[in-house]
């Protein structure tokens, strides 16, 4: 009973604490929201939820453990504003939906803290991107000169991008091609790249007359779809390169019968072809000639790419399987997502009679390699591979992202003018910034609707 009687004198004094740490935690909140609007200022971010509080409870257990996404979020400080922000931003959702509790109110002030930081490092990156650089170039090396690599620690990384010489060797680990441990790492990859050679030999040096005629009329679409793959990058438009990219992409398709050839898997092999030339040969692809190679590494070149699509291709192998249930699934949550994040586009669409399907098949078939300019494409990819097994769904907030850069423009357009423009999108001066703009984005979306799935229910 005396502990009862004390409880109930003090709730007065209690109540007021609790509304004292209320106002405290909305004025903090709400000064966050404007650092947040000032810092993006003059950027376009479509939809309203970026600024807004949850209003449904987060579970205990995922204020005190780190989710997977928390841990890679962490490598974000090092890039740039973007990507700071767009953790900034999500931290701070999650740090005022329990105002009760005195760990969110240290979180609170830490996020608020980090933002303000944010904004300073804003106002002078130009003095500060290249000790950015050399910090990160720092932390990659840190990361891949251990005996074995840490590969969690790897992905935080290079999810916001890889220095260009280091990108070969990440690539390789972040696919499973190459081991964690590097005293193995020679010897696997000599032994891969004979497996590849063993293969040609047997499925692709061979005459006509040993093959099926499905296997024939593959081997021909395959032969005219190569010339046509990155029309604009004249390295591309070499014979010998079109001659690799035949024999990467037929003996892929001999050994993947569940599939076989499907358009679009020409497009996927080319980023793969530009880093791993990127080894052997120096300046720009535009530069390149594959002649300057040896017969040696145009084949270690070609192993190292065919084995690097195998491992790409085995988390999605159902986006190439007859029909493509898996690209269909995923342009439908594609659909649904952009309803929830900006209704507007989404009604107009529809009233428009315009198929998700119409445009964004695409988009999943060749993973926006026609999309955007191919020098972004690497950079594109390093996120990709980051992602590991959860690139299939990653890929549907990052393409919502990309569609709703545009989300005015759309909305102002009839159903002729929507094709013609979705097929057409004007990516072609696009930077580093604008991808980076785009990644951000979906990255903060996946964080607040991909353990939310009533948000996105039908």
């Amino acid at each position: 009973m005396r502990n009862t009687n004390n409880n109930n004198n003090n709730s007065p004094e209690d109540q007021r604490k609790k509304e004292s740490t209320l106002t405290s935690l909305d004025s903090r909140f709400n000064q966050t929201l404007r650092n947040v609007q000032g810092l993006l200022k003059g950027r376009s971010i479509p939809g309203k939820i970026l600024l807004t509080r949850r209003s449904d409870p987060l579970d205990e257990s995922s204020v005190q453990e780190r989710t997977p996404e928390y841990e890679r979020s962490l490598s974000y400080n090092e890039v740039g504003s973007s990507d700071r922000l767009a953790k900034a931003a999500e931290e701070e959702v999650q740090s005022t939906s329990k105002p009760n509790n005195n760990t969110n109110v240290i979180k609170l002030k830490t996020s608020t803290s980090e933002i303000e930081n944010t904004s300073k490092e804003v106002q002078k990156s130009a003095m500060g991107a290249r000790a950015t650089d050399s910090a990160r170039v720092m932390k990659f090396t840190k990361a891949l000169s251990g005996t074995t690599v840490i590969l969690e620690k790897l992905r935080e990384l290079a999810w916001s991008g890889i220095p260009d010489y280091m990108r070969p060797d990440v690539w390789r680990l972040l696919l499973g091609y190459a081991p964690p441990n590097s005293d193995r790492k020679e010897g696997i990859l000599r032994r891969k790249r004979l497996e590849y050679l063993d293969c040609v030999s047997q499925y692709y040096d061979i005459p006509d007359t040993e093959r099926s005629d499905d296997e024939i009329n593959m081997l021909r679409q395959i032969a005219v779809d190569c010339p046509r793959t990155v029309p604009d990058v004249s390295f591309f438009q070499e014979p010998q390169v079109q001659k690799s990219l035949e024999r990467i992409l037929y003996t892929w398709a001999i050994r993947h019968p569940a599939s076989g050839y499907v358009q679009g898997i020409n497009d996927l092999a080319t980023p793969f072809l530009v880093v791993f030339l990127s080894e052997y040969l120096e300046g720009g692809a535009d530069n390149w000639s594959i002649s300057d190679l040896s017969l040696e590494n145009i084949s270690n070149l070609e192993a190292d790419c065919y084995w690097c699509l195998s491992k790409l291709l085995d988390g999605m192998q159902d986006h190439y399987t007859f029909a493509q249930p898996g690209i269909q699934r995923l342009v439908f949550k594609l659909k649904e997502l952009v309803r929830r994040i900006d209704e507007p586009v989404s009604r107009h669409m529809e009233e428009q009679g315009l198929e998700f399907l119409q445009f964004a098949f695409r988009w999943f078939n060749c993973l926006l390699i026609r999309e955007i300019p191919f020098h972004l494409v690497t950079r594109l990819w390093d996120t990709y591979l980051a992602e590991g097994d959860a690139l299939p769904d990653f890929l549907v907030y990052i393409f919502a992202s990309f569609l709703l850069t545009w989300s005015d423009k759309l909305q102002k357009l009839d159903f002729q003018e929507l094709v013609m423009f979705l097929q057409h999108l004007p990516t072609q001066n696009w930077t580093h910034q604008e991808l980076e703009m785009v990644l951000s984005r979906a990255f903060m979306w996946h964080s607040m609707f991909n353990n939310s799935p009533s948000h996105l229910a039908s």
